[in-house]
C-alpha cells in the first residue's frame, strides 16, 4: 500500500504526536447513542468483557466484536465534522453525516488541509488544478450525504504541513479553527483520531483541541480512525484505559456513503493518469470504510 499521502509519511516516536494539551472536557451530549437490538452492554464504559479485548489487542484489532449502536436522539443540533483532507470526512464519518443530515439537522464540515499533496509530480493537474478538484469532490459528495456548499468550509492549509504545536505557523492556525468555532459554537465535533499514523490528522486534532480551549466551550468529542485501519502504519500508543471504542450501524445509509466515496475519483485512480507515484486508495483500505457500520472512540472524561 502507497503512503497516506505524498511526504506525510508515518514519524518516529520521537515525533511531537502527543501534544501538550488536555483533551476538552465533553458537555451535554450532543448526539445521543440507543441500544442496537444486536448487541448488549453499556457502550464499553466498564473495561470489561469484549471492550477489554479491544483495548489489549489494539484499537482496531477486533472492530466487530465493539459495541452496536444506532443514532438516537439529539439532543442539540449544531454539529462539526473535521477532516484533515478532502475525503477523510466521507471515508471516516460519511455514514454518520447522512443519518445525521436525514433527520434534517444542519451539519458542518471543516476541510483543513488543500488537498494537494496527493499527486505532487502531475503536470495535468498542478496544485491550484488539484485544490479546485479536490474541493469539488467534496462539494459533491458532501451533497450526496445531504451537506450544502454553504455549510462546507475549506481552511486550505498546505497539504502534507498542517502546523503541530512546535510548528511556528500553529497560532495563527489556531487563530482561524477558532474564529470558525466561535461562529459555528458546535455541541458535537468529530475529529480525526489523535494518534492517527498521518501527521496532518494529529495536527488536525491538536488546532481543534487549542482552539477549543481557548474558547472554554465543553463539545461532546467523538473521535475516527483513517489510517489506523492500516495495521503496517497503525502507531502503538501507552494508555488506552481512559478510551472506548463503539461501532454506529450505517447500513440503512451504506449505499448512499459508497456512492459519495466514488465520487472522490482523483483518490481513486480514476483521474490523474500522469503521476505514477500519486496517491490511491487501495481496495484492501476502502475496504474499511464500506462496512454497514463505523468505528469511533472517545475518552472517559
Amino acid at each position: 500500500m502507497k503512503q497516506p499521502r505524498a511526504g506525510s509519511s508515518p514519524v518516529s516516536e520521537d515525533d511531537d504526536d502527543s501534544p501538550p494539551l488536555v483533551l476538552a472536557t465533553n458537555g451535554s451530549r450532543g448526539i445521543s447513542l440507543v441500544r442496537s437490538p444486536q448487541t448488549h452492554g453499556d457502550l464499553g464504559l466498564s473495561v470489561s468483557g469484549k471492550t477489554e479485548e479491544w483495548q489489549q489487542g489494539g484499537l482496531l484489532a477486533a472492530p466487530e466484536t465493539l459495541p452496536l449502536w444506532d443514532l438516537g436522539a439529539i439532543d442539540r443540533q449544531r454539529v462539526v465534522i473535521v477532516a484533515p483532507h478532502p475525503d477523510d470526512e466521507t471515508l471516516g464519518c460519511g455514514g454518520a453525516i447522512a443519518l445525521l443530515a436525514s433527520k434534517g439537522y444542519r451539519v458542518k464540515v471543516l476541510v483543513v488541509s488543500d488537498g494537494t499533496g496527493s499527486h505532487p509530480n502531475s503536470q495535468k493537474y498542478p496544485a491550484h488544478i488539484l485544490q479546485a478538484v479536490r474541493s469539488q469532490e467534496t462539494i459533491s459528495a458532501l451533497k450526496l450525504l445531504g451537506v450544502s456548499p454553504p455549510d462546507i468550509t475549506f481552511l486550505q492549509l498546505k497539504d502534507g504541513a498542517v502546523p503541530t504545536v512546535t510548528s511556528p505557523s500553529f497560532l495563527d492556525a489556531k487563530t482561524l479553527c477558532r474564529n470558525y468555532l466561535q461562529a459555528t459554537l458546535p455541541d458535537t465535533i468529530f475529529l480525526p483520531w489523535r494518534h492517527d499514523p498521518h501527521a496532518d490528522h494529529r495536527a488536525s486534532w491538536q488546532l481543534i483541541q487549542a482552539a477549543i480551549l481557548s474558547l472554554g466551550i465543553a463539545p461532546q468529542i467523538i473521535e475516527y480512525p483513517i489510517w489506523d485501519w492500516d495495521r503496517h502504519q497503525q502507531r502503538q500508543v501507552a494508555d488506552l484505559s481512559r478510551i472506548v471504542g463503539w461501532r454506529l450501524d450505517i447500513s440503512s445509509v451504506l449505499a448512499q456513503k459508497t456512492q459519495a466515496i466514488g465520487l472522490y475519483r482523483s483518490q481513486l485512480g480514476q483521474l490523474i493518469d500522469d503521476d505514477p507515484d500519486g496517491f490511491c486508495l487501495s481496495s484492501e483500505m476502502l475496504a474499511n470504510f464500506t462496512r454497514p457500520w463505523e468505528v469511533y472512540f472517545e475518552e472517559i472524561i
